[in-house]
């Protein structure tokens, strides 16, 4: 065996058919916790609007209740979507959130939308959507705002993020993404940098997106060297037999627009039996190959394979399915498979 993985795990609230938002949400907290004691070190909440299938819209909101609800896991963004915001507001958000929660804190930042066109204008509007060009931009003044040093002579460098004194820690900023554009700005702002693998179709490129991101990185006062990490799809179950049944719902919500689903996952019993049109299933069995999907063994070995590829530290665990049951215990085998341990102060709690 390598050397020992750092797991997290990365959430998108799914909704089932049927299931409500409150539903979805108060199972997100539930996995927070259980992922504590499991002994994953971090739990990062996604950001999808206008989405029949995952709630998660307002990460800011969700982290709160989550770090409220745990003692020691890191809680963050998996990620902003930045171009929609304001860059003093998300610094004040993510403040506030460190002041009540210090050093647990993660600020993860993306260019993707995490919506359709249209949503995306309406999370803007009457303003006009920002320029993508704009994004290093707004990252150095977000890493300004949140550490209130913005360089001398830029118009915004004496506002004030948070009355009181400097902060004494302030959230950790990743930069997501899929492309060496997103690298290249980790890489040159110095931040950490995650790969998001689990969207299926970046797999190929991923690893040469990460020794781009290692090349390119220049020390910074927030990182000396550089960061990786990777999340991608991953359900564990007692046997492959059992774990390729119940990822059928996850791979037929991935075609879910092209076959105009609006119900949520369904549960595995109608999704492995769904008839997709041959195009639709070629899309999905493209994607696949890079889900690792299987008893505790082959996951285990799977996990381990993609953080050599990456040389990546780190790992989080997208895990789609219908029932929750089902989903906490992927993690928990997971857990189990790679001798993971609970903090003391969460073993003593329980």
């Amino acid at each position: 065996m390598g050397k020992q993985i750092r797991l997290g795990v990365l959430d998108q609230s799914v909704i089932r058919r049927g299931s409500t938002a409150g539903e979805a949400l108060g199972e997100t907290v539930k996995l927070a916790q259980a992922s504590e004691r499991f002994g994953y070190v971090r739990y990062w909440v996604a950001e999808h609007h206008n989405s029949i299938s995952f709630t998660g819209n307002a990460p800011e909101i969700l982290i709160g209740q989550i770090a409220g609800k745990t003692s020691t896991i890191q809680v963050g963004s998996g990620g902003v979507m930045l171009q929609h915001y304001s860059a003093l507001k998300v610094a004040e958000q993510f403040r506030m959130l460190d002041a009540f929660y210090p050093n647990r804190i993660e600020l993860g930042i993306g260019r993707a939308p995490g919506s359709d066109q249209l949503t995306a204008a309406a999370l803007t509007y009457p303003r006009p959507q920002m320029d993508i060009g704009l994004f290093p931009r707004m990252v150095i003044d977000l890493l300004g705002f949140l550490d209130e040093q913005m360089e001398d002579g830029y118009p915004f460098a004496k506002i004030k993020t948070q009355a009181g004194q400097p902060p004494k820690s302030i959230p950790e900023v990743w930069v997501l993404g899929s492309s060496d554009v997103s690298a290249g700005l980790a890489a040159f702002l110095g931040l950490p940098f995650s790969f998001a693998d689990f969207f299926g179709t970046t797999g190929k490129h991923g690893p040469m997106v990460a020794d781009l991101y290692r090349d390119q990185f220049k020390p910074s006062k927030y990182l000396s060297e550089p960061k990786i990490h990777v999340a991608v799809q991953a359900l564990c179950a007692p046997s492959e037999d059992e774990a390729q049944f119940l990822v059928s719902s996850r791979n037929l919500n991935k075609a879910s627009e092209q076959l105009g689903l609006t119900n949520g996952l369904l549960p595995p019993e109608e999704a492995s039996r769904y008839k997709m049109p041959s195009a639709v299933r070629q899309y999905i069995e493209a994607l696949t190959p890079f889900y690792i999907d299987g008893d505790p063994r082959q996951v285990h070995d799977g996990i381990q394979e993609i953080a050599e590829k990456y040389r990546a530290d780190e790992v989080s665990l997208v895990t789609t399915c219908y029932s929750y049951e089902n989903r906490e215990r992927s993690y928990r085998l997971v857990a189990e498979a790679f001798g993971l341990t609970a903090p003391e102060s969460t073993a003593l709690a329980d």
